[in-house]
């Protein structure tokens, strides 16, 4: 093709995911030609306007292995532009060490973030040929950072340098009262990491004996160092799944606030139904869900998985920090890894792990399963493929400013992320989507008829009986019977409205506030239109009393359409994340309707940007609700156009809104129950979580096997 050729094309791609899949192409004519013509021509697309086109000549440039090549990527450390630094970092990784570039590696890693990650990460690689190099370079720069969280990052560093020069320094800074706690937990987490060395038992024993946050981070030093019990061998398959950004709880007590979303509801439910299946051949002995927690939580779940060999069981893994939300977590990398390889090697044992998420979770998940030996599920989506398409489309993103998004959101190491763990990923899971070979070859790069036997199509599924319980309730309600304690909450909730807007229908949606649920476009499209006056918006989801980041971002959007001490009297309620069980019985009233407070025949509205499959949308078709979905995606395999619902391009406000009215007319309009018997029935005949889990099982069983016949047939190391 020539680099030429192959750069125009990245240049003149119709899409934005096209030109990201065409990258790959200018880096393997840039590895396969080289010389000095090439670097000139790479060096100038760097320095163009097109970020997009420069973030792809700085790969291409890595792939090139000249001298001239390693001045100009590592002269990018330094560049103005902070998403060409980051990504200068990141390609930085598949080089030999450049001593020149040390310095400004760890100069990233004291600014810390997303580049401070790629940069750790580089020097990790790096420091397997030339540990002294590193070493000498993290210790000298400690000297001269006072700041405590950058102490951390650097000390976190050190750590990962698997040299014993390194012991000395990292039991000094564990063991100095006068350090910043936090650095000493990075000195001390790291302690365990370097194998049964005196001096370390010695010191981790003295400060475990101890009451403090300190003691519980020894004593997980100490698991880490010792050689756990392993689980008896049992008759059925133990499987570990992994949502690092939510506090998962049998109860779903979090569920709608930070990034407790869909997921979360997800892996309780499914843990419970695949330990639950009453064929025997479908069945997981042991199901072990992985989420975030505090240091203390993470010593109690080491003891319980490593005493529980069968049922559901529920793993912390300690990022040593405040919960952060997922876009922000990237620099969590090393604490979550140390504790996902803990639980794992408590476990005694586990058949597979199945991963889900391009998450900072999963990129350290899929390092530990290669450590140990664990076999892989991964979940493919177009995600944040979609994401991208929908910005493309709308306008919003385009290659001239894409670096400055990427920044932000990290779309390019996120498909790289999802492009490395399908492609290493014993077996993949699919959702259904109306193009769905198609979608994977043109936005993933995942021709799935190549080797059809990797790959399984299996829809998500719902507790039925969780809805059912809610319709019942929300029905004995409508009939004047009393309510449950849920349906008096949202009585309450109902009666601050002003009397001329009780008795009107409700619109309802129930997720995440984040950018990409929509939540504010769906307040902004309900509130400037003829909607606001035919019914009352009720948003169940956010962490109210204390935002994230992202939160507070929806929240304002909201509140720029509506002042927050206006809400109420203009008929929106933001009822902040409820329980599960909660939220569906608030739903099915919805549909009902609450005696003197809301009418009936409500409409469920999704304003997702993109929605790979949708928990909360099919419980509330099963519910009975007329839906507003997304038109792309998981929804538009399940939903029925102008049936059981609307599908929308969802990133068009205009389009939005007009879909919401027309709900509402669809809902208003009907007589008798035969439009919500056949929503029912089309999620219970296919998307419950029974199914989900029958389906998984043999996929797990199946991953089971092979790598049981692989490590029998494997030809011993003389």
């Amino acid at each position: 093709m020539g680099i030429l050729t192959a750069l125009d094309a990245v240049r003149h791609a119709t899409r934005l995911v096209d030109a990201m899949r065409l990258a790959d192409e200018l880096a393997f004519e840039a590895s396969r030609e080289g010389g000095v013509r090439t670097i000139r021509v790479l060096k100038a697309a760097i320095a163009d306007d097109n970020q997009l086109v420069a973030i792809a000549a700085t790969h291409a440039l890595a792939g090139i292995f000249d001298e001239d090549a390693d001045r100009a990527i590592s002269k990018l450390l330094s560049s103005r532009k902070g998403f060409l630094r980051e990504h200068a970092a990141w390609a930085l990784g598949s080089r030999l060490p450049q001593v020149d570039a040390v310095s400004r590696l760890i100069g990233l890693v004291i600014v810390g973030g997303f580049g401070g990650m790629v940069a750790q990460r580089t020097l990790e690689q790096w420091s397997h040929a030339t540990p002294e190099i590193i070493a000498v370079g993290v210790e000298g720069a400690l000297l001269g950072v006072r700041d405590e969280d950058a102490r951390y990052r650097l000390v976190e560093t050190l750590g990962l340098v698997r040299s014993s020069m390194t012991i000395a320094p990292l039991l000094r800074m564990a063991a100095d009262e006068n350090e910043f706690e936090i650095v000493r937990v990075a000195a001390m987490s790291a302690l365990g990491q370097r194998g049964p060395d005196p001096r370390i038992v010695t010191y981790l024993d003295s400060e475990a004996a101890a009451d403090s946050y300190l003691a519980d981070v020894a004593k997980l030093s100490q698991f880490d160092i010792s050689a756990l019990a392993v689980q008896p061998v049992t008759d059925g398959l133990t499987m570990a799944q992994l949502f690092l950004h939510a506090d998962i709880d049998a109860d779903l007590s979090q569920v709608g606030s930070g990034d407790n979303g869909g997921i979360a509801t997800l892996l309780v439910r499914l843990g419970d139904a695949l330990i639950a299946a009453p064929d025997a051949s479908t069945r997981v002995e042991r199901v072990i869900t992985l989420s975030r927690g505090t240091a203390a939580d993470a010593v109690a779940s080491v003891s319980e998985i490593a005493t529980t060999a069968s049922g559901h069981v529920y793993g912390r893994v300690p990022t040593l920090s405040e919960p952060i939300q997922s876009a922000s977590a990237w620099p969590l990398r090393v604490a979550v890894r140390r504790g996902i390889r803990r639980l794992l090697r408590a476990a005694g044992g586990v058949d597979v792990l199945h991963l889900r998420m391009a998450d900072v979770g999963s990129l350290a998940a899929a390092d530990v399963a290669r450590e140990l030996d664990i076999p892989v599920v991964f979940t493919v989506a177009p995600d944040p493929h979609a994401v991208i398409d929908s910005l493309d489309n709308s306008g919003a993103l385009t290659q001239q400013n894409f670096g400055d998004v990427d920044e932000r959101e990290h779309f390019w190491f996120r498909v790289r992320l999802v492009q490395r763990l399908a492609a290493n990923a014993d077996h993949t899971v699919l959702f259904p989507r109306p193009n769905l070979e198609s979608d994977m070859r043109e936005l993933v790069g995942i021709d799935i008829n190549a080797h059809p036997e990797r790959h399984s199509i299996v829809p998500e599924g719902i507790d039925m009986g969780v809805v059912d319980r809610a319709v019942d309730e929300a029905a004995d309600l409508a009939a004047g019977l009393a309510g449950s304690q849920p349906l008096e909450q949202l009585r309450d909730l109902l009666e601050a409205l002003p009397e001329w807007r009780r008795g009107l229908p409700l619109l309802v949606s129930v997720g995440r506030f984040h950018r990409v649920k929509g939540m504010a476009t769906i307040v902004e499209a309900w509130a400037n239109g003829p909607l606001a006056d035919r019914a009352n918006l009720l948003l169940i989801g956010g962490d109210l009393q204390s935002p994230s980041a992202d939160e507070l971002q929806q929240l304002a959007a909201m509140d720029s359409v509506i002042p927050a001490d206006n809400r109420v009297q203009r008929g929106l309620l933001l009822a902040g994340h409820q329980p599960n069980d909660t939220a569906a019985r608030w739903v099915a009233a919805a549909r009902f309707g609450v005696p003197g407070l809301a009418a009936p025949r409500g409409v469920y509205v999704c304003g997702s940007l993109k929605e790979e499959f949708g928990i909360a949308l099919l419980e509330a078709m099963a519910t009975g609700l007329f839906v507003v979905a997304p038109a792309g995606g998981g929804p538009a395999t399940y939903v029925q156009q102008n049936v059981t619902g609307l599908l929308v391009p969802t990133w068009d406000l205009e389009l939005l809104r007009a879909a919401m009215v027309d709900a509402l007319d669809f809902a208003s309009a009907e007589t008798d129950d035969e439009r919500p018997a056949l929503s029912r029935a089309t999620v219970e005949e296919s998307f419950t979580i029974q199914a989900m889990a029958r389906s998984l099982a043999e996929v797990y069983n199946d991953v089971s096997k092979d790598q049981a016949g692989l490590r029998g047939s494997a030809v011993p190391t003389p």
